[in-house]
């Protein structure tokens, strides 16, 4: 987006993530206050080593996830044996995901790793058949497109399902009473002020948000779960996917339900730059997994925001900027040897133009 089309201020929502005008790379502490959510603290991090007996994920301590709601609850359960589950997701909308949708899959598998739990993922293919210029059957297909990158991931087979909403709701009575539960929790208005909907939205988009709320509940799932209906939920997700849940637990405790936990993660940055998330709808801004090295290093030539200074003298006198460097920024996803990446953050500060 160009500088002069940026909002004012920062907008972040299910839909949209960009920085504010004037600004270089979107706030997450600023999300924290706005959202209401908690920072994943030092104190935290240990707790979650102590519990799990096994270092906390280069994720976490990069901040990479940053924010959390009642996750302490959850570890308490799991130290209680008492049991959780994972709950991620996937809205396909396009024939290959990209680096950016890996985040909260690859976070995942490290959860179910570490704490032997139970994963489903939802499937939206509805979802972007309403909000995407898609058939109702290519949201389908390209749900199983999708799903084969998820499976690439390595997930527990015996203990993840991964299912199209087109197509369990059809077959699963219990998925589709917990949405009318949901629904009737909340009321339009309600919706329009977490959402943002409009009077011009289809009612489609109106009634969704259910439908993503629903897998929160272990009673959404009675092939997996049998009668439970007090099974505690953890959700690894992107921060621009709370507003869902925020909905979810408030409606929860009237339905008789727990509360689902979340993790929030930061975006994975367009090759423009922190400013934006990467996004599927615009290739230029995005490396599909499905892309060959030779597009990808094309991508990155071209398009990858370097975090140099204006000029070659301010380069060498202030070093590169890592906090919007995209290449550093995807290393700090990407590459788990602590020692390299410092390594290689030191020389991008002292401005030299080779890693």
């Amino acid at each position: 987006m160009a500088e002069s089309s940026k909002p004012k201020e920062q907008v972040v929502t299910p839909w949209t993530a960009q920085a504010g005008e004037g600004e270089q790379k979107i706030d997450y502490d600023r999300l924290i206050v706005q959202f209401g959510s908690n920072r994943i603290d030092e104190s935290l991090l240990q707790r979650i080593e102590a519990v799990t007996k096994k270092p906390a994920h280069h994720f976490l301590r990069r901040k990479v996830f940053f924010s959390h709601r009642d996750v302490p609850d959850i570890l308490t359960a799991y130290e209680q044996n008492k049991p959780f589950f994972l709950y991620t997701g996937r809205g396909p909308s396009s024939e290959s995901m990209h680096l950016g949708h890996l985040i909260p899959f690859l976070f995942t598998k490290y959860l179910q790793d570490v704490f032997d739990v139970p994963l489903v993922i939802q499937m939206t293919d509805d979802e972007k058949f309403m909000w995407k210029d898609l058939q109702l059957e290519e949201a389908h297909r390209l749900a199983y497109e999708n799903a084969k990158d998820i499976i690439a991931c390595g997930f527990d087979v015996n203990k993840t399902f991964i299912f199209s909403n087109l197509d369990y709701m059809s077959c699963c009575p219990a998925f589709y009473r917990n949405v009318l539960r949901i629904q009737k929790c909340v009321t339009c208005n309600q919706a329009k002020g977490i959402f943002g909907f409009q009077d011009t939205d289809c009612i489609g988009k109106m009634a969704f948000p259910a439908v993503q709320a629903a897998p929160s509940f272990s009673s959404t799932f009675p092939d997996i779960f049998g009668d439970n209906k007090d099974i505690r939920c953890l959700i690894p997700c992107a921060i621009d996917q709370d507003p869902y849940f925020r909905m979810t637990r408030d409606v929860a405790p009237r339905l008789g339900f727990p509360k689902p936990a979340l993790l929030h993660s930061t975006f994975f940055p367009a090759l423009q730059g922190p400013q934006s998330k990467m996004s599927a709808s615009d290739p230029t801004s995005s490396i599909f997994l499905t892309d060959t090295p030779s597009q990808i290093k094309n991508k990155i030539n071209k398009y990858a925001f370097s975090g140099g200074r204006d000029t070659k003298e301010e380069h060498e006198k202030y070093g590169g900027n890592t906090e919007v460097d995209v290449s550093y920024q995807y290393l700090t996803f990407f590459m788990e040897d602590d020692e390299r990446l410092a390594e290689i953050k030191q020389v991008r500060l002292e401005g030299t133009a080779q890693y």
